[in-house]
């Protein structure tokens, strides 16, 4: 029997100063190794001088007791934007196996610590989950006063063009945010979810939907809080045209967004204008088309 997979992917971002006659750039490079089936593909730099790197699983998807870990430092005035090459596949588990008839357990780790002035995006592809897939993701951030955490999760629960449902699989989800402020850690935002059973059918929780979206973002603190609940009002108002439930909720120091439906399109491109939102917030350029993975409706 073949064993596990094993991989690791360990990102440093870093700045760069580059003089001209007009100005002074500051660029985000990055340093990084990983180990096999994670690859780092070519990264490119935008406007704003912010590194953006895709990431390749080459394994084509994740079978039971394969691990990730994904490991990011982003130094003092970095800017990084990290994605994947394709969505994320998760092989059925449950009852594939008279070795582990109940299945065994896809997991990724992943850890961000950013620095002072220090701006991520974690925009992986979307999840999707086989018939009786397994998959427990575990993310841990820690953010200084003055840096900006983004991140965005879609998971598909079964292959519904397949007329699939999840059945006796499951999804877990651990995010825990942390900011040091005065030689403490204060606690920003936590939150664990478990996609399985009589939750992916209840009236409260899937409701016999398949597709679950959350994206996250925990602002620096010098962004006034007065501005959250106008950012709040605009985020809800771009829900326009788009199908499925979605709420969002106003942070400490950001917000929360939730999509259920059917729509990975829909959950995207929502996604897509929040993220939007909150570069004008930032006084950062909008974000671009994305060459790996178009989240918004016309290219720009």
């Amino acid at each position: 029997m073949s064993q596990p997979w094993q991989g690791i992917c360990d990102l440093r971002f870093l700045t760069n100063s580059q003089t001209n006659q007009d100005s002074t750039a500051i660029n985000t490079l990055h340093q990084g190794k990983c180990k096999a089936p994670l690859k780092m593909m070519k990264a490119f730099t935008n406007k704003d001088g912010r590194c953006e790197l895709p990431i390749l699983h080459s394994a084509g998807g994740l079978v039971g007791g394969d691990q990730l870990s994904v490991n990011i430092h982003g130094g003092i005035n970095t800017s990084a934007l990290v994605s994947t090459v394709a969505a994320q596949k998760v092989y059925g588990s449950v009852g594939r196996s008279l070795l582990f008839p109940e299945g065994k357990w896809s997991k990724q780790k992943c850890s961000f610590h950013l620095e002072e002035d220090s701006d991520l995006e974690w925009i992986p592809q979307e999840l999707i989950m086989y018939k009786g897939g397994l998959y427990e993701q575990n993310m841990i951030v820690s953010l200084s006063s003055t840096s900006s955490f983004l991140c965005v999760d879609i998971v598909r629960l079964g292959r519904t063009a397949a007329g699939e449902t999840l059945e006796n699989g499951s999804w877990r989800s651990s995010l825990e945010i942390k900011r040091q402020l005065a030689n403490k850690l204060h606690l920003e935002f936590i939150d664990r979810l478990e996609l399985s059973g009589d939750s992916l059918s209840s009236i409260h929780g899937m409701n016999n939907q398949s597709v679950f979206g959350s994206l996250i973002w925990i602002m620096p603190e010098f962004i006034s809080k007065e501005s959250l609940p106008d950012f709040l009002k605009k985020c809800r108002e771009e829900r326009s045209g788009l199908h499925g439930s979605m709420a969002c909720s106003q942070l400490r120091n950001g917000i929360s967004a939730r999509y259920i439906g059917s729509s990975t399109k829909d959950a995207r491109f929502w996604f897509y204008r929040i993220w939007k939102q909150s570069r004008i917030l930032r006084k950062l350029s909008p974000p671009g088309y994305l060459r790996i993975w178009p989240m918004q409706e016309v290219p720009v």
